[in-house]
């Protein structure tokens, strides 16, 4: 089955979907992005989404290319289209292709920002096997720009993360500035110790996760501590638990940190739990 993608307004077979050479993305990684779920072919958080996709277009002073219900209706329109039960929606906009290379941005009053939206298929994404047995992670040292709280489609580093965590025979990496994890390379990064959640406040330093934003709120709605602080590597190492959330990994739990075990070696109770109240309530409030 050939695959449905959107393109500033039309929906395509994607091996004709086209885009300028001189699109801003692709010149100056000048664009932004969303992942959305989808469960049970319906999308999850989107709402969440669509507000942190609206401001990292306004952090960016970038134009919204079309309203949050044109955006639910392209989205559904495309699970649909494609018979999406489990997958994902990515999408993106940039600030358009104004028709040459120049560092000044082009002016919204005649270059239109550019739309693309597309869907994979990703079936069994809610049972996960490596919900079942954890992953591991490495450290990396966090190189990255400091607006990590804007969505952007600037992810060179992370990409080279993923690889560096490949070539140590670990699923990921957790990335550290001045002494402290700030993130995982595409996901929220937490440990537990006693009763207690902890993961990094919300600043410039890390993204604001929609996923960490839902399991926060359900750990409190279910009486568990939560400490919004800064933790190191071996903290980390001395816990009794860690996980890592994301829009397309959910809760995952961290099982090995730079060779070390975490915990007992295995998922922990309260990583478990969270991955089962988020799925079911999710679901519940899916759209």
């Amino acid at each position: 089955m050939t695959r449905t993608v959107y393109v500033n307004g039309e929906y395509l077979p994607e091996h004709e979907a086209k885009i300028s050479i001189f699109d801003r993305a692709f010149l100056m990684a000048d664009g932004v992005y969303e992942v959305t779920s989808v469960l049970d072919g319906k999308l999850i958080d989107f709402d969440g989404h669509a507000v942190r996709l609206e401001r990292s277009l306004k952090e960016l002073d970038m134009p919204t290319p079309c309203s949050k219900d044109e955006l639910l209706e392209i989205h559904r329109e495309l699970v649909r289209i494609n018979g999406i039960e489990e997958g994902l929606v990515y999408l993106q906009v940039t600030r358009g292709a104004p028709g040459d290379r120049d560092f000044v941005f082009p002016d919204p009053e005649t270059t239109e920002p550019t739309l693309v939206l597309f869907t994979q298929n990703k079936p069994g994404l809610a049972d996960s096997p490596a919900a079942k047995e954890g992953i591991k992670v490495i450290s990396i040292e966090d190189v990255r720009w400091g607006r990590r709280d804007i969505k952007t489609v600037q992810l060179l580093y992370p990409s080279m993360g993923k690889m560096m965590a490949k070539k140590a025979g670990a699923d990921d990496a957790w990335m550290v500035e001045d002494g402290f994890v700030t993130e995982g390379t595409s996901n929220n990064a937490y440990i537990v110790k006693g009763s207690k959640i902890i993961t990094r406040a919300l600043s410039n330093d890390i993204l604001h996760g929609i996923t960490r934003a839902a399991v926060l709120r359900f750990a409190r709605e279910a009486q568990m501590q939560v400490e919004e602080r800064s933790f190191t590597i071996d903290e980390a190492k001395e816990a009794d638990e860690a996980f890592v959330t994301s829009a397309s990994a959910f809760v995952m739990p961290v099982v090995e940190l730079d060779s070390v075990t975490v915990g007992t070696g295995t998922p922990g109770p309260v990583a478990q739990r969270l991955r089962e109240i988020y799925l079911e309530e999710s679901r519940k409030a899916a759209i």
